[in-house]
């Protein structure tokens, strides 16, 4: 019995070692199985044009996926031996072993003990019987357990194989059922097989007659024939092949992929490749040909920033890629007279979100509509610095209209003194196009030609030599050379009087919500300089500004500044939403990001926020105003913005990467301060930011600008901002109509 028992135990641990083996032999034929399958639904994707093959295809993955989901449920059915019994088992007879052992040990002691030494034999008497005694405990135990296993054995065994053949029954019967339910398709697709192959022989044989009717035809003689279609269906014009010379030191000649498509010349290395634009707009280009290198049927492609060297592979190619480019800069100029119209029809004719109310909205200003409302404000029907008539371009951070000259030179002082755009070729967004509406040539050259005429300089005048023209724009706004310098006294009464004034805009004011009082220069305990009761210092406003404008405050006693600067300038101009006067202010040498001490670290742009002004705002950004600049209470502009429920400055604030993560000393990021609040379009927005930044992140760092919902969402905030703000008001009307 117990040697049956053991022989038992042996076969049953190797079924087990079988039965992980089946397990992992399954787990890697589904696994290869899957990659098959999937292989299967790629070819599909890839066949969309092949109605039979992909709808064929793509029932038979689904078919093998299920079956592969059959055969995953039949191995799980392939249990585990439990072999907790067993090694109870082997404890048991280990210890039976080693009695054993011992017992036999204790009777060749007792034999052994001679007959004369009597404490001999009475010790090695008591060992045998303690051992005989242990040894009949450990029997008992041993035989107790091989009989458990034995009757245990039985049922578990015929449990297990009767649960596997089951398994296998329900798999295979699963199987014949699916695949009764795919005969018909398969008997159909057999019938249509057929003639599949008859058709394929025949394509065979028309491929073969017309590659010998080709291979009989010269061209020796034969250039590629290219012809140029404006009206080509993919838009393309014109494409074929051109060796491009490189800008690098070495000159070298590369073969690309050329095309002019939507009034562009772009070319491809690759033809998966994103095409790499040559030309942005063929209406600001000349090409000409070039005789003057080694190499044959060259020629150049010129726009105001850079020029392209091509080489055709023969004349008659050369011509008729010239004549291609000539026809787009003719057709691109032709199309542009109706562009503006056209633009202005679209956006007409399309429908509000966002409680629009169904009312046609106003969109981004493209070409002659930006150009018309930007040319009318005093100034600017001439270049800013040498005084063309009908400029096409503008600097956004100073305000001003260009020409094509004088633009070329603005860029190349770079963005920190000059931001250029044409304004008729870039998009315009309301919030900038305000800003230009504010400014103007003659506002910014009271500024910085104040001293022109004093210093005896000369202004440019058109057709002056580039480099008259740029020596000028340098010393007019790299070295300020022409800015009056404001005396201490000067610049006292300007401040004071911009720190007490009320918000002051051009006819083109911003309609928006209601403003706080305006924060008077600081508080100072223990002087009574005005003599004015029942108003909170500015300093104590700041600490409660969730409280009413009319809260009642004790001190009433205002103190000067330390000391008055262009910083300061532009703080309360800010404020005060006063454009000239903070232009004036950094063309002073005022930092934009100026931090003001005395009012817990507090920003101009923070104090455009208090202003209620978006395109003050917009002012500050373009000049390079941090906008996540914190205050003494850890709060930046998106904070303020949030607080005071101005939803124009917040969607511009989001959009120029604010920082809604940010929370200040209290803990409390804007959306956070929004949601108690309840202001529900300033929580849409910072929700709607947040989702979008956790998308792109995990799209990865190639990932694009964001989802266009988002983007349209976003974009009709802006627009209602500038041009309909009484629709963002309603945080506001909200809690005047509350009880």
């Amino acid at each position: 019995m117990h040697s049956w028992t053991e022989l038992l135990l042996s076969f049953e641990s190797l079924l087990v070692k079988l039965c992980i083996g089946m397990i992992d032999a399954g787990k890697a034929y589904n696994a290869a199985n899957k990659q098959f399958v999937s292989g299967i639904r790629e070819l599909a994707q890839q066949s969309t044009k092949d109605e039979v093959i992909e709808s064929s295809l793509t029932k038979f993955a689904e078919s093998l996926q299920e079956m592969i989901n059959y055969h995953t449920v039949s191995c799980m059915c392939l249990v585990k031996a439990d072999v907790h019994d067993l090694r109870k088992f082997k404890d048991s007879k280990k210890q039976f072993d080693k009695v054993s052992e011992e017992k036999e040990t204790a009777l060749i002691k007792n034999a052994q003990a001679p007959r004369n030494k009597q404490h001999e034999v009475e010790e090695a008497t008591n060992i045998l019987t303690a051992t005989r005694k242990c040894f009949r405990h450990i029997v008992l135990d041993y035989v107790l357990q091989i009989n458990v296993l034995q009757s245990k054995r039985r049922s578990e065994i015929l449990k297990s194989m009767l649960s596997f053949m089951y398994a296998h029954l329900t798999f295979f019967h699963q199987g014949y059922d699916l695949f009764s339910e795919l005969q018909p398709l398969m008997k159909q697709l057999g019938g249509q097989l057929d003639q599949l192959v008859v058709d394929a022989a025949k394509e065979k044989r028309d491929m073969e007659q017309k590659h010998s009717t080709i291979q009989q035809k010269d061209f020796s003689n034969d250039d590629t024939k290219l012809e140029y279609n404006v009206d080509a269906d993919n838009g393309i014009a014109m494409e074929g092949y051109l060796f491009k010379r490189a800008s690098n030191a070495f000159k070298t000649w590369n073969r690309r992929w050329f095309s002019i498509q939507n009034n562009q010349l772009v070319y491809q290395k690759k033809f998966k490749d994103n095409p790499t634009v040559v030309v942005e707009d063929l209406r600001l280009c000349t090409v000409k040909h070039c005789e003057d290198i080694e190499r044959r049927f060259c020629f150049e492609v010129v726009s105001p920033t850079k020029s392209c060297m091509m080489q055709a592979d023969s004349e008659k190619l050369r011509q008729a890629w010239i004549k291609a480019v000539q026809n787009s800069i003719a057709t691109a100029f032709r199309d542009k007279e109706d562009e503006s119209e056209k633009l202005d029809r679209k956006w007409s004719t399309s429908t509000g979100s966002l409680d629009s109310g169904g009312e046609p909205k106003e969109r981004p200003l493209k070409g002659e509509s930006a150009l018309q409302k930007v040319l009318t404000i005093p100034g600017n029907a001439c270049c800013c610095d040498c005084g063309q008539p009908d400029p096409r371009w503008a600097s956004i951070n100073l305000g001003i209209t260009l020409c094509i000259q004088c633009s070329g030179i603005h860029r190349s002082l770079g963005v920190h003194f000059s931001k250029v755009r044409s304004l008729t070729l870039d998009t315009w967004e309301p919030e900038l196009l305000k800003l230009m509406c504010e400014l103007g040539n003659k506002v910014i050259n009271q500024i910085y030609e104040a001293r022109r005429e004093e210093l005896g300089a000369r202004k440019p005048n058109p057709g002056d030599p580039r480099h008259e023209v740029e020596a000028y724009i340098k010393a007019k706004y790299v070295d300020r050379r022409f800015v009056r310098r404001p005396s201490d006294e000067e610049l006292r009464s300007k401040v004071v009087s911009l720190s007490k004034q009320e918000k002051r805009l051009s006819s083109s004011s911003e309609h928006l919500p209601p403003r706080p009082p305006p924060p008077t220069p600081k508080l100072r305990q223990g002087s009574n300089a005005s003599g004015q009761s029942g108003q909170c210092s500015k300093s104590s406003w700041w600490r409660s500004s969730t409280l009413p404008p009319s809260s009642p405050c004790k001190e009433n006693v205002f103190f000067e500044p330390k000391e008055y600067s262009p910083g300061l300038q532009l703080y309360w101009a800010s404020y005060a939403c006063s454009l000239p006067d903070m232009a004036e202010a950094l063309a002073h040498g005022a930092e934009v990001n100026w931090v003001n001490t005395d009012e817990e670290k507090r920003t101009p742009l923070i104090m455009a926020v208090q202003g209620s002004s978006l395109v003050t705002c917009e002012f500050l950004l373009q000049n390079a105003a941090n906008v996540n600049q914190q205050d003494a209470q850890g709060r930046g502009p998106l904070h303020h913005a949030t607080m005071l429920g101005h939803t124009g400055q917040v969607c511009l604030f989001l959009k120029r990467g604010a920082s809604q993560n940010a929370a200040d000393i209290d803990e409390k990021t804007p959306l956070t301060i929004a949601v108690e609040a309840a202001n529900a379009d300033i929580v849409t927005l910072l929700r709607l930011a947040k989702m979008n930044e956790e998308m792109r992140e995990a799209e990865g760092p190639y990932s694009q600008s964001g989802d266009e919902t988002y983007q349209d969402i976003f974009q009709d905030f802006s627009h209602m901002a500038s041009n309909d703000p009484d629709k963002l008001n309603r945080y506001q009307q909200y809690d005047t109509q509350r009880p």
